[in-house]
């Protein structure tokens, strides 16, 4: 009867010290793997009450970091068209101050000067048509939509396209249409998305709100865009102001320049009060062109301020949320491998009463 008593009894014992072992075993199982990977648990399900705040939260920080990269790559692009406005602006300034000693030598002053000036003309007009090619990596900044091509298809042929040849067939014919039917013809090709005459491809070949229409988006939130950069052919934020303009500031510029580079000192001292007229409205016209400049560059100045400090709240955000992720997600390194070594030790213990068993039994305590 004893030993029945002993068998049953030391069934008991191993049926409970493998319970325990396997308990045991799946604690060292979890503790080694958050050991491991650093995380409370690998699937969602291992994250127990804290899966809601992971699932929550998770997709939100994606969110936040996509938001920060497009503001990081917008805003390299955006000081690169800073940069290009920079030289165009002084391009327009310079030649519009030249343009006041021009105006003096209409009237029998310095007119020797005027050839100078318009090969320097010709010599920037070829400068502004590569200037707006530039590119931030593979992108035109001035190409809107269209940023993977050329605004200007070749910019090193300025000077025989059709807004150059015909402008300076037009002021070649000053004296006999005089200033005011030449202004206007100047304007009217400058104006021209013929593809005869402008210098522009067929994509910036289009009209102003076609353009400013697909001006580049950047979001930002969800369900937040802001508009970013510059077009070649047509302004973005302002108008051009004045009587003697295309309505872009680019195109103005452009006609300035092939006007200027098409006038010669002959006309200065024989055409008089018509060569003064066209100079005027020049003038005018880059007065204008400096003018929407500063606008435009000033409104794309603000927009990047802005996007800093968008970035920096998503930042912030970004932040404060992977923190609360982490006190669900995160194990406490320090603690768990302290539990780890704990936990092997039981295991251990285990092992050994498991493999002690077979010396057990209720006859060995019972007096002989």
């Amino acid at each position: 009867m004893s030993g029945a008593v002993s068998g049953t009894a030391d069934a008991g014992w191993m049926s409970s010290l493998i319970s325990d072992a396997a308990t045991v075993r799946q604690k060292l199982e979890t503790l080694s793997n958050q050991a491991s990977t650093g995380l409370v648990g690998t699937t969602y399900a291992g994250l127990g009450a804290g899966a809601s705040v992971s699932l929550d939260l998770n997709p939100e920080i994606a969110n936040l970091q996509t938001w920060q990269a497009n503001i990081n790559q917008v805003t390299g692009s955006m000081a690169v068209t800073q940069t290009a406005m920079t030289q165009l602006q002084s391009i327009a300034s310079s030649f519009e101050s030249q343009l006041n000693t021009v105006d003096s030598s209409a009237v029998g002053l310095d007119t020797a000067n005027v050839d100078v000036l318009a090969a320097s003309a010709q010599s920037a007009l070829q400068e502004v048509a590569g200037l707006l090619d530039t590119t931030d990596g593979n992108t035109y900044v001035f190409g809107g939509a269209d940023s993977t091509n050329p605004p200007v298809p070749d910019p090193s042929q300025i000077l025989t396209s059709g807004l150059y040849t015909q402008i300076n067939s037009a002021v070649g014919a000053l004296a006999t249409n005089g200033a005011t039917a030449t202004a206007a013809s100047t304007l009217t090709i400058a104006s021209s998305n013929d593809p005869a005459t402008s210098p522009f491809s067929a994509y910036m070949s289009q009209p102003a709100a076609t353009l400013q229409a697909g001006t580049p988006v950047v979001q930002v939130g969800q369900g937040q865009t802001v508009q970013v950069g510059l077009l070649a052919s047509a302004n973005s934020a302002v108008v051009s102001g004045g009587t003697s303009t295309t309505g872009s500031y680019m195109r103005d510029l452009m006609r300035a320049l092939a006007t200027i580079g098409s006038m010669s000192t002959a006309q200065a001292t024989s055409d008089g009060t018509d060569f003064q007229g066209l100079v005027l409205d020049t003038t005018a016209s880059l007065q204008g062109v400096v003018t929407a400049m500063a606008g435009d560059a000033g409104v794309l100045g603000n927009t990047q301020t802005a996007l800093t400090a968008t970035q920096t709240q998503l930042s912030d955000t970004q932040t404060a949320l992977t923190t609360q992720v982490s006190g669900v997600q995160d194990v406490d390194m320090a603690q768990t491998l302290s539990n780890l070594t704990l936990v092997q030790t039981q295991m251990q213990s285990s092992y050994q009463l498991i493999a002690g068993m077979s010396d057990l039994s209720l006859v060995k305590f019972l007096p002989t």
